[in-house]
């Protein structure tokens, strides 16, 4: 089974190059991970600290916060057209039976 490389994990491997100085590939060796992944992760750190959110999970708590942020209101938009659906079809359904009332 494969392992699940979690935003932590990632966080350890760009704090070897970024912090404490490790060359690409010493750190991937030291953590056992590929020279092409420690390269993604520090750019995607370094872009995250800019501001930029990714599209994969985010590494710094910041942009962990804003995806999740993002989520609830893409789930609150979503909840609101539904509820707007619904009013609109309860108040067609009065009308229609204030109607039959009246003839």
């Amino acid at each position: 089974m494969p392992r699940r490389i979690t935003p932590e994990f990632k966080r350890e491997c760009v704090n070897l190059v970024l912090v404490q100085g490790y060359k690409y590939q010493d750190a991937a060796d030291a953590m056992d991970v590929g020279l092409s992944s420690i390269q993604r992760w520090v750019s995607q750190y370094k872009k995250e600290q800019m501001g930029i959110t990714p599209k994969a999970t985010a590494l710094t708590p910041e942009q962990q916060r804003i995806q999740e942020l993002e989520k609830q209101v893409k789930e609150l938009q979503s909840d609101n057209q539904l509820l707007k659906k619904a009013s609109a079809f309860f108040a067609m359904e009065m009308s229609n039976a204030n109607k039959s009332r009246k003839s």
